[in-house]
């Protein structure tokens, strides 16, 4: 028990720490990570003494994107409470394969994905699933549409696999995540194989496009859609979208890792709009709803469209009435993920999580009119949490990021939106407030105006 008390010591002066220290190492502080690189002994160590080594040289050499500063990838930090519910649960070392390994965690399940499904707005017929994150949602929902699609052609790909199985047509945005695409990849569906549909200057999918393109189209289809650009924060139509892929009888998946949480927030549920009309949407917990990494949700319309993809049967496994979380998700052995997602939601309440996504896109529309002001072009209609910012050419934008990096304030990463370099922010933290965004902005500010000339 003291290992665990010393444990949460560490752990409350590292969090503590994090409002005052640069958001990226020092180098200096990174070559203290060797310092774990010790020959392994042939007797046991103290525990105590393995934590400690830990702390001192591992702790002081992590990115500080828990903290309010991080801009970087599209993450969000950790609520305490959902900290203090990750370790409980992992305390409890369940397994949140089934019922019988853990009907505390199945329940949980149960609870959480009800909530889940409230607050995005979701149908409620809809089922659901605790994976790793976005790229496994994504490989989840893909699983289930391709198996409904070739059913409904009538091929069994379960038992039959895709060999000599009817061609699927892939429908994707041009701005498609690559994430998304790995998913296809996975699943024997092509990563290169996909019709690309045209998009905006937003990079929205153009619905005319793939009004055209779907007239074209026979066979079974399965059309990706975007909720939430990782560059602009852009949604696709998707009334638009899922009125013609309905009228093809496709599938609609939804690519929203991040976006869909803008449903949960009253003032930008109408980029949402739409939606409710697809058959399976992707998203993170680690991301907007900022609990423990790994947390990914995947949800499904048709539950027996997601079981189907995803059977198991052996003679020991459970059979009954009540839901099993094993039908739902592709590992078995997992943690129980659905413990800190219950936590946060029952902590926040609607408003509280409205607030949040609504204070952390407010924060990205104060970076962009500061950087405006200052001068720089902003390169995309800040509708959401993302902000992208031009410093000049690609030369001047690789030394002003590189300057921002290396100064610490804060962290924000390069990008490429079509064909224009820029610099990314993304705004994602709970604990990012005010005084952050100041200072971070200020920093900005200051050293590109050093290093742009």
């Amino acid at each position: 028990m003291n290992l665990l008390k010393q444990a949460s010591v560490y752990a409350e002066n590292y969090l503590e720490d994090l409002k005052d220290r640069r958001v990226m190492p020092a180098p200096e502080t990174l070559e203290l990570l060797k310092k774990l690189d010790l020959p392994l002994s042939e007797d046991s160590s103290d525990p105590a003494e393995v934590l400690n080594l830990l702390h001192t040289f591992a702790s002081p050499a992590t990115v500080g994107n828990a903290g309010g500063r991080y801009f970087g990838l599209v993450t969000g930090g950790v609520y305490p409470v959902s900290l203090a519910a990750n370790w409980l649960a992992a305390a409890w070392d369940q397994n949140a394969f089934s019922r019988l390994s853990s009907t505390a965690a199945a329940v949980i399940e149960e609870i959480a994905l009800k909530y889940l499904i409230d607050v995005l707005a979701l149908p409620p017929e809809c089922c659901g699933g605790f994976v790793t994150g976005a790229t496994m949602a994504n490989f989840t929902c893909l699983a289930a549409a391709r198996q409904s699609v070739l059913k409904k052609a009538g091929w069994d790909v379960n038992a039959q696999g895709l060999f000599n199985a009817p061609l699927i047509s892939i429908v994707v945005g041009a701005e498609v995540h690559p994430t998304l695409l790995k998913a296809l990849g996975m699943l024997g569906l092509g990563r290169e194989r996909v019709i690309m549909i045209p998009v905006d200057d937003q990079g929205r999918m153009r619905a005319d496009a793939l009004s055209k393109e779907m007239s074209s189209i026979s066979g079974p289809v399965i059309v990706c859609l975007q909720a939430g650009n990782v560059n602009t924060g852009a949604f696709d139509p998707a009334e638009e979208i899922c009125r013609i892929a309905r009228a093809g009888d496709a599938w609609v998946h939804v690519d929203g890792a991040f976006g869909l949480w803008a449903a949960a927030a009253p003032k930008r549920a109408f980029l949402a709009e739409g939606l409710t009309h697809a058959d399976s949407w992707a998203t993170d917990a680690h991301k907007w709803l900022n609990v423990p990494y790994d947390s990914g949700l995947a949800f499904v319309r048709h539950p027996d469209a997601l079981r189907e993809a995803m059977t198991l049967s052996a003679a020991y496994l459970p059979q009954g009435e009540e839901r099993e979380p094993f039908e739902f998700t592709p590992e078995s052995s997992r943690r129980a993920r659905g413990v800190e997602i219950w936590a946060v939601l029952r902590f926040l309440g609607r408003s509280g999580l409205a607030d949040m996504i609504e204070r952390t896109c407010c924060h990205a529309s104060r970076f962009a009119e500061g950087l405006k002001e200052a001068g720089h072009r902003i390169l995309n209609e800040v509708v959401l949490n993302q902000v992208i910012v031009s410093f000049g050419d690609e030369e001047a934008n690789c030394r002003v990021i590189a300057g921002i990096q290396q100064e610490g304030t804060c962290w924000c990463g390069p990008t490429v939106w079509q064909n224009q370099p820029g610099m990314r922010i993304s705004v994602s933290s709970w604990a990012t407030t005010e005084e952050d965004v100041e200072r971070s902005l200020a920093a900005m500010i200051r050293i590109a105006s050093e290093q742009k000339f």
